[in-house]
């Protein structure tokens, strides 16, 4: 039996209306046309589903029964309909983002304000934890796009866009700004402790390759998984830490930190949204990305 979703639709609203004519109305057809279409649908069912009246019509037991299976089925692609407008509205949805803490932060934070400015209505899911768990999490379905240091080890399966450059520097605070009058060489800083954010994480890789260009190999005193409480460590005095310049400007401008230039100097890197190569995102998410690349 191959009975199409318009013959169902026009029998429901018949069905709803009580009339042909107001059914027709409804559906901007004529009302032979409506009449014809009730006809072959009782014919292939081989059931009468209207009794005629003065009226108008009126089911039978036989269309009860179907009507209720019908309406189901409307009111479902109805809502599907609705729900697909509304997210293409920015009415309704979620996103689910995966980053660091720092990166939520310093970098995620002042786009997810803009945004939802714009569109209040979308739910916003952030997950915090280390970068192989977010792409495992993102490959698993469960995070939409992730914002991560970049470079990150190539996947054929991951495409990268990236959002804003940054540079990392060294510093300290005053008493070690002045031991090092402000200025070191990378081989010089094993003089000091140094604190590094613990492996693994895109920041330390970047960290290690770039001492391994170098052909320098430097050995902290103290590592620590939370960017955050490593730069409050440096503020104290337990030594030298890595960090990136944009995330600690304040701290530079009030100087609770300070820049200490090293030679041969860091290269810049990138911070930069991650998602699957052959997944297309939902209408929020591309809304957010476009938001975030927009120059």
């Amino acid at each position: 039996m191959n009975i199409n979703y318009e013959t169902y639709r026009i029998f429901y609203h018949v069905a709803q209306e009580g009339s042909i004519s107001k059914a027709a109305n409804i559906l901007l057809i004529s009302q032979p046309a409506v009449t014809w279409q009730i006809k072959s649908l009782e014919e292939q069912l081989g059931l009468t589903l209207f009794v005629r009246t003065k009226k108008g019509v009126t089911l039978t037991d036989e269309g009860k029964i179907l009507f209720e299976y019908v309406k189901k089925g409307i009111e479902a692609f109805t809502n599907g309909e609705n729900a697909l407008t509304n997210l293409k509205n920015l009415e309704s949805g979620i996103i689910r983002i995966g980053a660091s803490t720092t990166v939520s932060k310093h970098v995620l934070m002042p786009y997810l304000a803009k945004f939802h400015e714009l569109y209040p209505n979308i739910e916003i899911k952030i997950v915090n934890t280390l970068t192989e768990d977010l792409i495992k999490e993102l490959r698993n379905g469960n995070l939409d796009m992730l914002l991560l240091n970049l470079p990150m080890t190539e996947a054929k399966d991951l495409k990268t866009i990236k959002v804003q450059d940054v540079q990392d520097i060294f510093v300290g605070n005053k008493k070690y700004y002045d031991l090092t009058k402000g200025s070191t060489t990378l081989k010089e800083l094993n003089n000091y402790p140094l604190l590094f954010q613990k492996s693994p994480s895109n920041t330390r890789t970047f960290l290690n390759n770039y001492l391994k260009n170098n052909k320098v190999s430097l050995t902290p005193k103290t590592e620590i998984v939370s960017y955050n409480l490593i730069m409050d460590f440096v503020k104290s005095g337990f030594g030298i830490g890595y960090a990136t310049r944009e995330f600690i400007s304040q701290d530079l401008k009030d100087k609770t930190l300070f820049e200490i230039k090293v030679n041969p100097p860091i290269p810049k890197r990138s911070i930069g949204i991650v998602t699957l190569e052959k997944t297309i995102p939902n209408y929020s998410v591309k809304k957010l990305i476009n938001l975030m690349t927009q120059k």
